[in-house]
């Protein structure tokens, strides 16, 4: 699965989740930096199957109905890799089964 790490996603993570045959790319790295949410979501659709982000407005600002992307968003107490890293399992389990179109959420409520 071809995956776009979101710029609030710490780098450190991007070994942590390519296993599983998943291939993660950063915003930065996809040439996508500085780019909003909207237009993100609009520029990685055609070469990105998921969105992995930290963002909670997100599923407030978006509307995936008929996207060809997923986002997964990561409920954490603060960016920090400590903070997200009990989180990558759940992300990994979540990777398995997200649907275009679709935001999953993995953390903390």
């Amino acid at each position: 699965m071809k995956i776009l790490l979101d710029e609030c996603i710490p780098r450190a993570l991007k070994s942590n989740l390519s296993v599983e045959g998943h291939e993660c790319t950063t915003v930065p790295e996809a040439g996508f930096a500085g780019s909003t949410n909207g237009e993100l979501l609009k520029l990685a659709e055609s070469s990105f199957e998921v969105f992995i982000t930290l963002d909670k407005g997100i599923q407030y600002q978006q509307n995936l109905t008929g996207s060809e992307i997923a986002v997964l968003l990561i409920r954490a107490k603060s960016s920090r890799v400590a903070d997200i890293l009990p989180h990558i399992p759940d992300c990994l389990l979540a990777l398995r089964s997200i649907k275009p179109g679709q935001i999953i959420q993995v953390g903390e409520q």
